[in-house]
């Protein structure tokens, strides 16, 4: 007979795993009548003593608190997503903090003072609810040390880090080396890049990969089909305007995010460049309107179940004291649609 645990407990007594954990740990108020639910549901399950002293004495909650900067932000919610895919699996509770904080402080991001506050109301909120650690969830991907102290409870960082802590990311560098790969599959060789912007360790990363690429395939190398764009719709636009009004415009545009493609959509179209049968474009991160725009675009998906499931899973060998086996980055995946065409030679 498999081990009964919290959450067979809950279903019996017809309570959610958090109000068990409640009653075992004392950890919060439960009326009188629940609590004897569960204490009966406990005594039919054969739920042993010694289990109980055993969570008592290791001062558990089973539950896990998790800040996001933004919930409305694109990547949040799948990585939330992942983070209860592990939970419900592993019978843990999981509280979410929303620090709002595109609506709070727009995109200033680098300044971290302009927030501190937000974060550090979150961390006293969860740590009052006694969580037995921390997941901090960025908008994007930066140097988070010394935002907050999570009062020694252990913490992980995903789209987002620290010097001392664990974070959890995918492989940028790589990806856009396998959304370069694709296009000189398909015969492409004079390929353009827009990237976001330079303070961005994603658009670092993706350049390496570009670069990368470059070396390894022996392209041509053409800084004028270096463009720095800063993720939004009309830095897409603009700058395939000035790719496309080049000598020898390129025959395909990687772009480091799908909103820049857009932009690079509309400037293509208002020039009567047809895409893909004169220019070919890549996007980033899977958005879901990227399956809606025409062409469909052709995109590399971001992991970001996978990010907010082994977050968690780090989060909980850490909290009992598992080695856990070395973190191997979670890798995005090319996803082909009609924005990308093979190179016809005409010669």
């Amino acid at each position: 007979m498999s081990k009964t645990s919290i959450k067979h407990i809950a279903a019996k007594a017809n309570v959610s795993i958090a109000t068990v954990s409640y009653v075992l740990n004392g950890t919060r108020n439960v009326r009188p009548e629940t609590r004897q639910r569960v204490v009966e549901a406990i005594e039919e399950l054969n739920y042993k003593p010694n289990d109980i002293a055993k969570s008592l004495k290791l001062n558990r909650t089973n539950t896990i608190g998790v800040i996001a900067e933004d919930v409305t932000v694109f990547n949040a919610p799948e990585i939330i997503d992942g983070i209860n895919d592990f939970g419900d699996r592993h019978d843990l509770h999981i509280l979410l903090v929303n620090l709002r904080l595109n609506k709070r402080i727009g995109r200033n991001f680098a300044d971290i003072e302009a927030y501190r506050k937000y974060a550090a109301n979150a961390v006293s909120e969860l740590l009052s609810k006694q969580v037995d650690g921390i997941i901090y969830i960025g908008v994007h991907t930066r140097d988070l040390t010394g935002l907050i102290d999570a009062d020694d409870k252990p913490i992980v960082y995903t789209y987002g880090y620290t010097r001392d802590d664990i974070s959890i990311h995918y492989n940028d560098e790589q990806a856009s080396y396998e959304a370069m790969s694709h296009l000189v599959a398909k015969g492409h060789s004079r390929i353009a890049v827009i990237s976001g912007l330079m303070d961005s360790i994603p658009s670092r990363q993706r350049l390496n990969g570009y670069y990368r690429a470059i070396t390894d395939f022996e392209l041509p190398f053409d800084p004028l089909l270096i463009k720095m764009g800063d993720w939004e719709r009309e830095s897409g636009y603009r700058l395939t305007g000035e790719l496309l009004s080049l000598p020898e415009p390129p025959t395909a545009i990687l772009s480091m995010n799908d909103v820049m493609v857009v932009g690079v959509l509309q400037a293509a179209d208002e020039r009567g460049v047809k895409v893909p049968e004169d220019l070919s474009v890549i996007g980033f991160d899977n958005r879901e309107f990227s399956d809606y725009l025409r062409p469909r675009i052709t995109t590399m998906e971001l992991p970001l179940h996978e990010m907010g499931y082994q977050a968690i899973e780090s989060l909980y060998n850490v909290i009992n004291g598992n080695e856990s086996a070395p973190l191997i980055m979670p890798e995005c995946r090319l996803i082909e649609r009609d924005s990308v065409a093979a190179v016809i030679d005409v010669r």
